[in-house]
């Protein structure tokens, strides 16, 4: 496919009453620095968000005046540990309009909620025969563990496809939903394509069908507002990591009926009401769920992350983000020999293409020379790389603070591959 054949009509509306991106900027200090010499253009935030300074003061503050562990102690410290960890844990109630605080569930991020269900939910209900239904477009993080328990429970993974524009083939989606369902797990945005789901008719679809729903909300959670109520979702997975705040953490959220009939998937301190060597019983929700010394420093950096995420206006970050798409799209159409993958016209800060006669980590290196960071790869989403025939992508993945400017610097190096590799 060449330039001239790619349709681009990604959906975008003005930026006239815009974000104020140059203050914005001013938040997050590692854009300051230059890179090969450069300033520093970051493309990869979908690999991971850059984070403002009162994230990293947030998160000095706990270690500098009251670290110490949680839920345990009598003294000064933890009672000030405990009350940052547990209003965090109000906060991301609030952003995600869950209907109790005890619905939501810390995790070491998106991989370990996905899991948890998995391993939780799937192995004390999925039976030989059932289904657990999933996309073509999932990370692996919502592929293996899948796999891993319907191989333990002799229940079968089904795959949705998706169409040559990387949106799901809803048609696909209803013939492969049936009574045998019970589980179904589907990503909110796509990693590797920026797809968004349509999301409430996948759960008003699947809950028809007697199946519970989980969503990745990893690549949504970012960029736009959240209402696990209102999506009915049974399940919502997230890191905080993405969305401004530390790595190490994340957040299962779930209907509380399904976590209360759940079994504990770690075992240990703090999630325990009483323990003899005959048994044990278990704490209530949330801690059920959390057993040890959690991320606690992560926890408070995530309560600021939510702090300041709810001081943005999403309206305008959403214009913002999708004038930049479509100022990329525009551009890249107009590059000898690039294909973009994922041309479907609802889509999320993320642009992926190939330069079809160069490697992707070719096309990475060389705008690395250029102070451009970009993601390069298969994204931890092989399926997606076989569909569409390709190797790897190269990825450029956008955040509130990215500007104009740097979307044309990219373009520019990308000429400057061609020239490069004639």
């Amino acid at each position: 496919m060449t330039a001239s054949t790619q349709t681009t009509s990604f959906d975008s509306r003005p930026s006239s009453d815009a974000l104020d991106v140059e203050a914005v900027r001013k938040d997050f200090p590692v854009l300051q620095r230059q890179v090969r010499g450069r300033p520093l253009v970051y493309l990869d935030s979908a690999a991971t968000s850059q984070k403002p300074a009162t994230v990293i003061e947030a998160v000095d503050d706990y270690y500098r005046r009251f670290n110490s562990n949680v839920h345990r102690g009598l003294h000064a410290l933890s009672e000030e540990a405990t009350e940052a960890y547990e209003k965090t844990r109000l906060k991301i109630a609030r952003l995600i309009h869950a209907q109790e605080v005890d619905e939501i569930i810390f995790t070491s991020g998106t991989t370990e909620g996905i899991n948890l269900v998995a391993q939780s939910y799937g192995g004390s209900q999925l039976h030989e025969g059932d289904e657990v239904l999933i996309t073509h477009m999932e990370h692996h993080s919502n592929i293996v563990p899948w796999q891993i328990i319907c191989g333990q429970r002799s229940a079968l993974l089904r795959v949705a496809p998706i169409d040559d524009r990387g949106a799901l083939d809803m048609d696909g989606f209803r013939r492969l939903l049936t009574p045998r369902t019970r589980i179904v797990a589907v990503t909110h945005v796509s990693n590797a394509l920026g797809t968004v789901n349509p999301v409430e008719e996948i759960v008003r679809l699947a809950h028809d069908a007697g199946a519970v729903v989980l969503v990745d909300g990893a690549q949504a959670i970012p960029h736009q507002r959240v209402d696990v109520t209102s999506l009915d979702c049974d399940f919502y997975v997230f890191s905080g990591h993405k969305m401004f705040g530390p790595t190490g953490i994340g957040v299962l959220y779930g209907k509380s009926d399904l976590l209360e009939a759940m079994p504990p998937y770690r075992s240990g301190g703090d999630m325990i009401k009483s323990v003899t060597f005959e048994g044990s019983t278990y704490a209530d929700l949330p801690h059920k769920f959390e057993a040890g010394t959690p991320n606690i420093a992560g926890v408070v950096g995530m309560g600021a992350a939510v702090d300041y995420m709810n001081r943005l206006d999403f309206d305008a970050v959403d214009r913002h983000e999708r004038g930049l798409l479509a100022r990329a799209a525009d551009a890249l159409s107009q590059i000898r020999n690039l294909r973009l993958i994922g041309t479907v016209p609802r889509k999320q800060a993320v642009i992926s293409f190939v330069l079809q006669d160069i490697h992707a980590h070719d096309v990475g290196t060389i705008l690395d020379n250029e102070g451009i960071a970009v993601r390069t790869g298969h994204h931890c989403a092989q399926p997606v790389m076989d569909w569409f025939d390709v190797p790897a992508t190269v990825r450029a993945s956008l955040a509130v603070f990215n500007t104009e400017d740097e979307i044309d610097r990219m373009v520019k190096s990308l000429h400057k591959v061609r020239e490069v590799f004639g």
